[in-house]
């Protein structure tokens, strides 16, 4: 079976951002056209003794509205100040006056400990869960430890924040250094139970401050 070789200077190629490039009708071009969706950075916030850390649209260059239908939020070894603690956020309404969206959701992790002499697990959290609460949403249970090694990180992602129709479904996967050092998954997905459009999005510790750790927000482009 002959191989047929394409003569490179024979493609008629026009580049195009954020575009896929295809055969098109021709005998000897290319096209481009829609690709898949894209990450699109926003925002990067950094911890340094901070009680919160807040994405606000329309404040310090946060795009959180109808821009974008998912935005993901990336979370990089924020390390807590204070020991057996929880990661969590809140959403806002109202441009960050009040982090108190009512809630609910569903959460589990998968446990291990260093010494692999315990008995690892995968169960559900009734305790990490909501119904229809107004608090804070935990990402890692409140057992995140606050030695120089013990940090969580992990991503959120947040469905069509502007919506004045439907609720506004998130889910979040991270992975957190228990204080008692072990390896601890947590997954936690739900719904902000509000057709108001979200423009606000607040992390924090259970206790004390975020002592560091990076938060990036990214737009996801559709495609």
């Amino acid at each position: 079976m002959a191989i047929s070789k394409l003569n490179f200077n024979s493609l008629n190629v026009t580049p195009s951002a954020n575009s896929v490039i295809g055969f098109d009708s021709g005998a000897d071009d290319l096209e481009t056209g829609a690709g898949g969706g894209s990450m699109v950075f926003i925002k990067k916030l950094t911890a340094s003794s901070s009680g919160t850390l807040s994405f606000v649209d329309g404040a310090s260059s946060v795009v959180l509205d109808s821009t974008y239908k998912e935005y993901m939020f990336i979370f990089n070894n924020m390390h807590p100040a204070t020991d057996n603690v929880d990661f969590m956020f809140n959403l806002s309404v109202d441009s960050g006056s009040n982090y108190n969206v009512t809630k609910t959701s569903a959460a589990c992790r998968a446990h291990h400990n260093e010494a692999d002499d315990g008995s690892p697990f995968i169960r559900y959290e009734s305790t990490a869960d909501l119904a229809q609460a107004t608090g804070f949403q935990g990402l890692t249970r409140e057992d995140l430890g606050n030695a120089n090694d013990k940090s969580v990180s992990g991503f959120l992602h947040l469905f069509n924040p502007s919506s004045t129709t439907f609720v506004k479904h998130f889910m979040a996967t991270t992975q957190s250094v228990h204080e008692a050092d072990s390896s601890d998954e947590n997954f936690v997905a739900g719904y902000g139970n509000t057709t108001s459009a979200v423009d606000a999005v607040q992390f924090k510790m259970s206790s004390g401050n975020i002592d560091s750790g990076k938060i990036k927000l990214y737009g996801i482009k559709d495609s």
